[in-house]
């Protein structure tokens, strides 16, 4: 379950701000029962946080340079995609995983 916390974030890929819904979800309905879940599930939410914040700076940067930094936008969602991917991984063999560059909003 822990791995598909991890693995629901790409649920964005799909529908608008699905990153933080599914595993928002998947973590809420889980955390009492599995304390690894709890612990991962926290970890995948943040993140996606994180990455919304980070995507929508980009996009502001964007905005503001005329167009030209809205390139700059794709480096956090690709970072997002290949960290999802390790975390499921690790998570999938039991191993906490901590993201890089995440906020840590909820503790």
């Amino acid at each position: 379950m822990a791995m598909f916390c991890h693995l629901g974030s790409l649920a964005g890929y799909i529908l608008p701000l699905g990153n933080i819904l599914l595993p928002l979800i998947l973590w809420l309905v889980n955390k009492d029962k599995m304390p690894f879940v709890n612990d991962q599930g926290k970890e995948s939410v943040n993140f996606q946080i994180s990455i919304t914040i980070y995507v929508l700076a980009s996009l502001l940067i964007g905005i503001v340079t005329c167009g030209i930094g809205l390139l700059l936008m794709f480096v956090p969602v690709v970072f997002a995609l290949v960290m999802a991917i390790i975390a499921s991984l690790e998570a999938n063999k039991g191993i906490a995983y901590r993201y890089p560059l995440c906020i840590r909003i909820i503790d």
